[in-house]
């Protein structure tokens, strides 16, 4: 009976998991919105669709751009999309926008708030914008973002735009997804000579200097100044791309054709030099040590008595009675003595 009832979803997966594969190569949003929500899941039925769904559009994929977009709360990243994103569009190219809301570390909660701000483009046809709570990843992008990379390019996108959640040290692991990666960021904020932003600047590859409009377009151009001498003490990049600083106003629609056209010249170049492809295989590397990484864990978790455990050496470090590393060894040793 249990042979049988195993068969009978195996089928159901696999006829669901076909469903909306279908319906993505088509292009049918709905599809392709209910194939993300699946990756986001952490049920272990919609874990299966979700592997096979990755696995089917890995090989279906479309040429596209990969920008990433980053920058500090309140720099305007919504609104630079926006005027951004309108652009592109009238190049005829289809846009993804994956949006990554951050989540309350109390709660769980997340506004998802990117939509409503992106009214506009959210109106164009040719546009599909995904908010998705960051959850408790420290990425500033969510769990699930590479996984929602390949579903979109499979439903033929030609741009993906991955708007992160802020920038700090963690933020970087936005520039593993992506081929291209715009650092947005204001004048007079001291951003300019702050050391901490550094690891950010280092893998940028075109700085921005928004809200360049009114009373602020001198500042802005002293921050460009600013940062195109800091450049030169940065090492190059491996790519043999020049970094570019450039102002832009994204509330005017100023300097956003420009921005567009960097992006254009740096694809170009990238493909003819082979950076570009080599860059992509060196990423699909990364994403299979994380994934292994993050399954090892939950496999660990999994089972009840190694969560039990946990829990367990959990209390006994707030209590200072074992070290985290002893914690994590007597866990290690668990879980080895449970397969023999």
């Amino acid at each position: 009976m249990a042979t049988n009832k195993n068969y009978i979803l195996k089928k159901k997966t696999a006829s669901t998991t076909q469903e909306i594969y279908k319906g993505i190569t088509n292009g049918d949003i709905s599809s392709l919105s209910r194939a993300i929500t699946i990756t986001e899941s952490c049920k272990p039925a919609d874990k299966q669709i979700s592997n096979e769904l990755i696995q089917l559009c890995s090989t279906k994929t479309n040429p596209s751009l990969r920008i990433g977009i980053t920058g500090v709360p309140g720099v305007g990243k919504s609104t630079f999309i926006e005027s951004f994103g309108e652009l592109i569009t009238k190049s005829n190219k289809k846009i993804a926008v994956l949006a990554v809301d951050p989540s309350s570390q109390h709660t769980g909660g997340s506004i998802l708030g990117d939509k409503t701000r992106m009214e506009q483009l959210g109106r164009n046809p040719r546009v599909f914008i995904r908010p998705s709570p960051s959850g408790k990843n420290l990425g500033g992008v969510a769990r699930s973002t590479r996984e929602s990379i390949l579903l979109c390019e499979a439903a033929g996108f030609d741009i993906i735009l991955i708007e992160t959640v802020g920038v700090g040290q963690s933020e970087t692991e936005v520039h593993s997804m992506v081929d291209f990666f715009l650092l947005l960021m204001l004048a007079g904020a001291g951003d300019e000579l702050q050391g901490i932003k550094r690891g950010i600047m280092e893998m940028a590859d075109l700085i921005v200097i928004n809200k360049a409009d009114g009373t602020n377009v001198t500042k802005a151009k002293g921050a460009k100044k600013l940062l195109q001498s800091a450049l030169h003490y940065f090492p190059p990049h491996k790519s043999g791309w020049a970094v570019k600083t450039m102002t832009c106003s994204a509330l005017e629609n100023v300097g956003i054709d420009e921005i567009w056209q960097t992006c254009l010249d740096f694809e170009k170049q990238q493909l003819k030099n082979g950076y570009l492809i080599s860059n992509r295989s060196q990423q699909n590397s990364d994403w299979f040590q994380k994934t292994l990484s993050t399954q090892f864990q939950e496999l660990i978790i999994g089972k009840p008595e190694i969560s039990d455990l946990i829990k367990t050496n959990e209390t006994k470090i707030l209590s200072g009675q074992i070290s985290p590393f002893q914690a994590v060894d007597e866990i290690i040793e668990a879980f080895a003595k449970s397969f023999t």
